[in-house]
């Protein structure tokens, strides 16, 4: 069981990936490629915004519970960089509610991970938590925000 918690956690295994083609970089890419995983997902949810927000909502429960029972025997701080399940969950929120093109695609990717790797705000806040719930809500908050800055810009700008 922990087997499939860790493939899950790890976004089939993906993280593993950058420390092995940069091992000397202490920003591995992970957190980049674990977001990738977030477009096809997103591709999949409904368009209905009920629906698509009961999704994100599994999505995030999912994430927590993924998050609590993963285990590392090498352990590097509370979030541990090879769990991306978290990024996933942020992406999803970033997307939440946004036309499934790939401008918003692509402005919530730049946008998710700018806020994600910059901690401002409630992302802070949320990184401060040392359990599953902050490791996950971070990224939520990060993505939250860029789905607030998306929805601004086509209210005022696409709109206008």
């Amino acid at each position: 069981m922990q087997g499939i918690i860790r493939c899950l956690a790890t976004g089939f295994f993906i993280s593993y990936l950058p420390p092995l083609i940069f091992p000397f970089k202490k920003n591995t890419g992970a957190g980049f490629l674990g977001t990738l995983w977030g477009i096809p997902l997103v591709l999949l949810f409904p368009t209905d915004t009920v629906l698509y927000a009961i999704c994100m909502l599994v999505v995030w429960v999912f994430a927590v519970w993924i998050c609590k029972k993963v285990q590392f025997k090498e352990s590097s701080g509370h979030d541990n960089p090879k769990i991306v399940i978290d990024e996933i969950a942020g992406y999803v929120t970033a997307m939440a509610f946004l036309p499934k093109q790939w401008p918003c695609l692509l402005a919530a990717f730049v946008l998710f991970r700018t806020f994600d790797t910059l901690k401002l705000g409630p992302v802070k806040t949320f990184d401060r938590i040392p359990n599953a719930f902050g490791i996950v809500f971070d990224d939520v908050a990060a993505g939250l925000l860029a789905n607030i800055l998306i929805q601004l810009f086509i209210i005022f700008v696409v709109r206008a």
